[in-house]
């Protein structure tokens, strides 16, 4: 009986002993810790629409995802003969570093077929407005001359911008950067960027934009009812809350009558990304 007695009141010390014991546990470590090679080598398997949440899983991941093998690794995987690619995303010229990140996303457009599948899916321009191209600055601008089947020379013009960045990020993809012995496989200058091309059947003038903020764009049927007349707005600052434009505020770029009118994102085949890649 002396001893049913002491186990009985030895039985709740040795519960809270565990409770706590269980406890400690869960506010340690909360896991194993496998080394980087491990990682790597996980992501050899890994398809390129999974990288995002592939990263996602822990830092060890993430950091995979941010060197220069991980990159070669899944172009090499993916790369063929028969590919048709420009120079710069040829084999030959992947063994830099510095824009590397870049260079594979676009090849893989190039050569992997659910990429490419999403270029060939999207809408055209005039079926879904660019509104988020809305308070994007105007980086660059030109224009040139096309002689395609028709008798008569069309005139292709194109606008660069650049999007603005989101006001508000998340603590905790603001605060990841990428490791510094690999800052020049993450550097994109076009990042953010995005090409407005619209084509049409004459020449027009247009003013000078660059520097300026693009606030407003708007396509409806042109006077002939046959083709698409494109008007676009620039302003020297951004409009925020909704603030709606008056006719007289502003530059006004008015293109009638258009042919097409199309929107490449910086990873897009046919945009014409830059020099310093």
């Amino acid at each position: 009986m002396d001893a049913q007695e002491e186990s009985i009141h030895e039985r709740p010390v040795s519960r809270k002993k565990k409770s706590k014991r269980h406890r400690e546990d869960l506010d340690g470590a909360g896991g194993e810790e496998y080394p980087m090679d491990i990682w790597l080598l996980l992501a050899s398997y890994i398809r390129p629409e999974d990288i995002v949440n592939f990263s996602l899983i822990c830092k060890n991941a993430w950091t995979v995802t941010c060197t220069a093998a991980f990159w070669t690794r899944l172009y090499r995987r993916h790369y063929t003969l028969d590919a048709s690619l420009p120079l710069r995303l040829r084999p030959e010229s992947m063994e830099k570093l510095r824009c590397l990140r870049a260079c594979v996303i676009r090849s893989l457009y190039h050569m992997y077929e659910p990429f490419a599948a999403r270029i060939s899916k999207n809408p055209a321009i005039p079926e879904s407005t660019p509104s988020t191209l809305k308070n994007s600055k105007c980086l660059l601008f030109w224009y040139r001359k096309i002689v395609g089947n028709r008798q008569e020379p069309m005139w292709e013009f194109n606008f660069k911008f650049k999007k603005q960045s989101p006001r508000l990020k998340s603590k905790c993809v603001g605060g990841l950067q990428p490791p510094v012995q690999y800052q020049d496989v993450h550097t994109n200058p076009d990042h953010d960027c995005c090409l407005l091309q619209v084509t049409t059947l004459n020449f027009i003038f247009i003013p000078i934009v660059m520097g300026m903020i693009f606030t407003l764009f708007t396509i409806n049927v042109s006077t002939d009812m046959r083709h698409h007349r494109v008007r676009l707005v620039f302003q020297d600052t951004p409009v925020h809350g909704g603030r709606k434009l008056r006719s007289e505020q502003g530059v006004q770029v008015i293109l009638d009558p258009v042919h097409s009118v199309r929107l490449f994102d910086w990873w897009h085949p046919q945009y014409p990304f830059s020099l310093r890649a």
